[in-house]
């Protein structure tokens, strides 16, 4: 028996080493994507790191113990985007909603390409009336779906892309700004276009990047980095990163697209298989919102699932250089042979 608990003793030893050595190199992402692909999973390696400590106090390791205690902690709060930075963000964001302004709404998914109730996420759409919705994963399926608002969000864009997982979409009430054209970058994986809320544009973006190294992330984000430096300085970015907020993955591409994380959003991944709660616990946060200077976001936040691996993502913002004050439950609507126009309340 004591040399079975002290084998058992070893192995937890050594896995709490593994662990500790993942959280260690996932600091070293600016180096090589690989220490970046280990950083996503900084907070659960930091989890079973103080758990296997617990277990390894009771044995002859109670130094190994501690040492691997201080470093969960230490890895817990200097990553962002934990329970205490989420709840700190939300407070700042609070503090910044202006008074009498027209404040505006995005709400994007990974709606998930096999989804097999799309029509909850529809529903959601039509309960939140946001003025912008941006997708991921649009295939062929989801293409037909979406027809069905095309009353309701006339100005649009939907990108194919490669495989079955399909591209990415934007759906906007509102319309694109005169002038401008909507393009999709890098086989339908971005997708970009300029939105015209109450005569100032803002270049609204859709992102889905692959998954990271050994895959290819990297250099995908080579790829639509230009793009992203193209971006105007009033615009808002969000999607599917596959990637963690404290990852280098993602401070590249704020720094490509001048932006910074809109966050903290929170964990949003899970399989389909387990339970939406662990989702909004102890799931993968790689939904993201990243805005520039030229955009104030006041909210960011998870809303209902609606069975995709992903929960959709509401944001609230402002434009501080618009011309002149909206109301902020105006609405596009199309008139027969006058295209897009924007209503007021009681119109």
């Amino acid at each position: 028996m004591k040399r079975t608990f002290h084998v058992l003793s070893v192995l937890l030893l050594v896995a709490c080493g593994v662990a500790a050595a993942a959280i260690g190199l996932g600091f070293l992402g600016r180096f090589h994507p690989a220490f970046d692909s280990l950083s996503h999973f900084r907070l659960h390696l930091a989890a079973f790191l103080a758990i296997g400590a617990t277990g390894l106090i009771s044995t002859g390791f109670r130094r190994e113990a501690f040492a691997g205690l201080a470093l969960a902690t230490a890895a817990f709060f200097v990553t962002p985007g934990t329970w205490l930075d989420t709840v700190a963000g939300n407070q700042a964001k609070a503090s910044a909603t202006p008074d009498e302004r027209a404040t505006y709404r995005l709400l994007h998914l990974n709606a998930r390409f096999d989804n097999p109730d799309p029509g909850r996420f529809l529903s959601l759409i039509a309960r939140l009336r946001p003025d912008v919705v941006t997708v991921n994963e649009v295939s062929g399926m989801w293409r037909q779906r979406l027809e069905t608002l095309a009353s309701a969000y006339p100005h649009r864009i939907v990108c194919d892309a490669r495989g079955l997982v399909g591209g990415v979409a934007i759906l906007s009430r509102r319309p694109f700004a005169e002038g401008s054209s909507p393009e999709c970058v890098d086989g339908g994986t971005l997708a970009v276009a300029s939105v015209d809320f109450a005569g100032q544009p803002v270049s609204v973006a859709a992102l889905h990047l692959y998954w990271p190294w050994p895959f290819e992330q990297p250099a995908q984000i080579d790829r639509i980095a230009p793009s992203l430096s193209g971006l105007s300085d009033a615009a808002i970015l969000t999607g599917d990163f596959n990637a963690a907020r404290w990852s280098q993955t993602v401070r590249t591409i704020a720094a490509a697209s001048r932006m910074e994380d809109a966050g903290p959003v929170g964990p949003s991944w899970l399989p389909r298989a387990l339970p939406d709660v662990l989702r909004r616990s102890v799931g993968l946060g790689i939904d993201h919102v990243l805005a520039s200077t030229g955009v104030v976001v006041t909210s960011v936040e998870r809303v209902d699932d609606v069975g995709s691996d992903h929960l959709p993502v509401m944001t609230e913002f402002w434009v501080p250089t618009q011309p002149k004050p909206e109301a902020s439950d105006s609405t596009v609507v199309l008139r027969p042979g006058k295209g897009a126009a924007t209503s007021p309340p009681g119109a």
